[in-house]
């Protein structure tokens, strides 16, 4: 999804396996406590990234700007409200990027306030590159393309005579998101939503430091 020199490639490794790994914890610990226990089974209930992230598809996030982590496996049909555990589930991975985009950013903002000093380039970048990786990953991910987190969300939000024509959409899915990357039209989504949620998280957290000190 970005592009890399060797320096910001290696300064992304730890925005990059945050936001893989713990999108997708956050899908198994919703769903679990949705009453479907099958991410327990799968052992997928665990911060460890090396549960969750699939090798190849971190590679090909580095090199190729496209990748991905391994998919935590449901079984709705054990969700005590199949609907609302679906749509919960979803919206669970997306959410868990905003939060750690915003806590990466609070802690970039209480330590220039408080050490009233400017910190180091390296981890400045390291910190960055987490806050954004996680928005564009939450971003992209409610994206309502089959099968991102944001299909499944307007799936359940679909009328049921419409949720098999919806479905049919996943054919061209590949084709899409070739085009979407290829293209400047995921910038045209992911840069200006981006932006907005940075300066939203700047706003809030600067105001809320500056009432603290």
């Amino acid at each position: 999804m970005f592009g890399f020199d060797l320096m910001s490639m290696v300064a992304s490794i730890p925005g990059l396996i945050l936001a893989l790994s713990l999108h997708e914890y956050a899908h198994a610990r919703v769903a679990v406590a949705m009453g479907d226990f099958t991410p327990r089974m799968m052992g997928r209930l665990t911060l460890n990234p090396l549960a969750h992230i699939d090798p190849i598809g971190l590679i090909m996030l580095l090199i190729a700007r496209f990748g991905w982590a391994k998919p935590v496996v449901i079984n709705p049909s054990n969700f005590r409200d199949p609907k609302k555990g679906e749509i919960l589930v979803a919206l669970a991975g997306p959410a868990m990027n905003f939060l750690i985009a915003f806590l990466a950013m609070l802690f970039m903002v209480l330590y220039t306030v408080l050490f009233n000093e400017r910190m180091s380039v390296g981890l400045h970048n390291v910190l960055w590159l987490i806050v954004l990786y996680n928005i564009n990953f939450g971003v992209f991910n409610l994206i309502p393309i089959p099968p991102l987190d944001g299909s499944k969300v307007l799936m359940q939000l679909l009328p049921h005579d419409l949720q098999y024509r919806f479905l049919e959409l996943e054919r061209y899915s590949f084709l899409i998101f070739v085009v979407m990357i290829a293209t400047p039209i995921l910038g045209y989504i992911l840069v200006p939503i981006a932006s907005f949620i940075v300066n939203a998280y700047a706003t809030i957290l600067y105001g809320v430091v500056g009432i603290m000190i």
